[in-house]
């Protein structure tokens, strides 16, 4: 059994409130028992202490508790939500399955991987167009994990001041290492660019620096998720400061059929044409189908119709195509626009 000075340790660490000392002696006892001989309770307690590790506190009612809720000029900084999405709920692809499965695992047996001296993957990188799972998978790791989801807010955190951009991050690193949580910066390309580009200015490229040391010098509990459409700006420097990067691709017509049979529900037809919805949904990403998908939906309860129907299905998706070309024609003209100014 646990020795008095760990009792005693225990108590103090709970009434000051240290969750990394407390957490800390209960694996000493865990691993006291484990030497004794008493393997199961070392490895009861040890599961008990990953499981709580793994969960942000919360208030009797269920509710996280408001500590986890930003305040004053973090507020600003900071979005925060509780998702409940989980990782069944995504359609991906081998690779990117098993990678987001072994983060997972990881994190839920985090104070066991700490206690041998190493650390578990919490720093990713995710790359890949738009609408292809990014964001969602931010929210799937909270909502698996059970902590908050925290969304940087870049519109507020890059400013034209000198100096003032940095501060600001430091901020956020803060909240990082205070409050256990997922910490998503979307378009992350917007500050971490490569710095010498042509059109690079001097406070992103102080904004990027500061987070190279950010980054390597936290040691917190959180995850750090970086989500980018444009790998191929970003700065070498970065790519070895994340544990792992995770590509995302447009869905394949499997996949596409998959997600509209399982977004669909109740509301799928019968019979269900899968090759035939699965080839009109072909090279449209997984925002797109979901939405279309939902479109569907919405015609067949407007209609007091309890199946959505292949034509429905088929029209949605035809007109999100056409929406998905529209945007890109008009980001490929304002680009050439951009290019044709700057010569």
């Amino acid at each position: 059994m646990a020795s008095a000075e760990q009792l005693k340790a225990l108590v103090k660490s709970h009434i000051s409130r240290d969750d990394r000392q407390f957490y800390s002696v209960a694996m000493q006892v865990a691993a006291h028992e484990a030497k004794v001989g008493h393997g199961k309770l070392a490895e009861e307690l040890r599961d008990m202490i990953d499981a709580a590790k793994a969960r942000v506190v919360r208030s009797e009612s269920g509710k996280p508790v408001p500590l986890a809720r930003p305040r004053g000029e973090l507020a600003n900084l900071l979005s925060v939500t509780y998702p409940k999405n989980r990782l069944a709920d995504m359609v991906l692809d081998a690779q990117a399955s098993q990678q987001l499965h072994r983060i997972l695992k990881e994190q839920r047996l985090f104070a066991r991987i700490r206690e041998h001296g190493l650390s578990p993957r919490r720093k990713l990188l995710l790359v890949g167009p738009p609408g292809t799972g990014k964001t969602m998978t931010a929210s799937v790791l909270a909502g698996e994990l059970g902590v908050p989801l925290f969304l940087v807010r870049l519109d507020a955190l890059i400013t034209k001041f000198m100096g003032e951009t940095a501060a600001k991050l430091r901020q956020v690193f803060d909240a990082i290492a205070e409050i256990r949580g997922v910490y998503f910066f979307d378009e992350f390309d917007a500050i971490g660019s490569q710095r010498g580009l042509a059109n690079d200015v001097g406070e992103i490229r102080r904004v990027l620096n500061s987070f190279l040391q950010m980054i390597e010098h936290d040691d917190s509990n959180s995850l750090i998720i970086a989500a980018t459409n444009h790998p191929e700006i970003l700065d070498h420097a970065l790519f070895r400061r994340f544990d792992d990067m995770i590509e995302y691709h447009l869905p394949t017509a499997t996949q596409a059929g998959e997600l509209i049979r399982s977004r669909l529900g109740g509301f799928v037809p019968k019979p269900f044409p899968l090759k035939t919805l699965a080839k009109k949904a072909e090279g449209l990403s997984y925002a797109e189908i979901r939405r279309a998908v939902d479109d569907a939906i919405k015609e067949a309860v407007m209609h007091d119709e309890e199946r959505a129907t292949q034509e429905r299905l088929s029209l949605a998706l035809q007109e999100r195509r056409q929406l998905s070309q529209k945007l890109a024609n008009n980001n490929k003209t304002a680009s050439n626009h951009a290019g044709s100014t700057s010569r």
